[in-house]
């Protein structure tokens, strides 16, 4: 298996666990907590679609998906390219208000496309490129791109798992 395929395989995974998570949730459904404080359904899957979406437009060297489209409103938020959720507090996780569970996954199929179209071009020395250089060691294009993997599977095993406290 090259690069890409591997890679490709890994992103593939994340739409349907995330489409699994609010499947047949309604808006309130979606916007509710396991406990006061505790992340909801709805914030987990956005947030793992921001995520993405923030760090595969620093790799490209683009806008995210976010900006240029209507999702901010969607979601009941302003389309501040910065929030990907990172640091919210208990009232900013509660602002996260979708229209429907079409909104996320639409917004993470945007995303997914973007994210899939790079991965298809990728060459196994691409891995390598330096991309951030605020850590010690640098982080590479390879590192980077298995953990924004990591917190989107991370971050929708979660939104399944709320989903089992409160509905299933």
């Amino acid at each position: 298996m090259d690069t890409a395929s591997l890679l490709l395989e890994l992103y593939g995974r994340i739409p349907p666990l995330a489409a699994r998570a609010v499947d047949g949730l309604d808006a309130k459904e979606l916007c509710t907590a396991p406990e006061e404080g505790a992340n909801t359904v709805a914030w987990l899957v956005w947030h793992l679609a921001r995520v993405q979406d923030h760090h595969v437009a620093e790799l490209l060297g683009t806008d995210q998906v976010w900006v240029g489209g209507d999702w901010a409103r969607r979601t009941g938020l302003e389309p501040d390219p910065s929030n990907t959720g990172y640091g919210h507090s208990d009232e900013e996780v509660a602002s996260v208000r979708p229209e429907d569970s079409e909104v996320l996954l639409a917004y993470l199929d945007e995303v997914q496309r973007r994210t899939t179209a790079m991965l298809e071009g990728l060459a196994p020395a691409d891995l390598d490129r330096v991309v951030d250089e605020r850590w010690d060691p640098p982080v590479t294009l390879g590192v980077r791109l298995v953990s924004i993997a990591d917190d989107s599977l991370q971050h929708a095993g979660q939104a399944a798992y709320v989903r089992g406290l409160l509905f299933d």
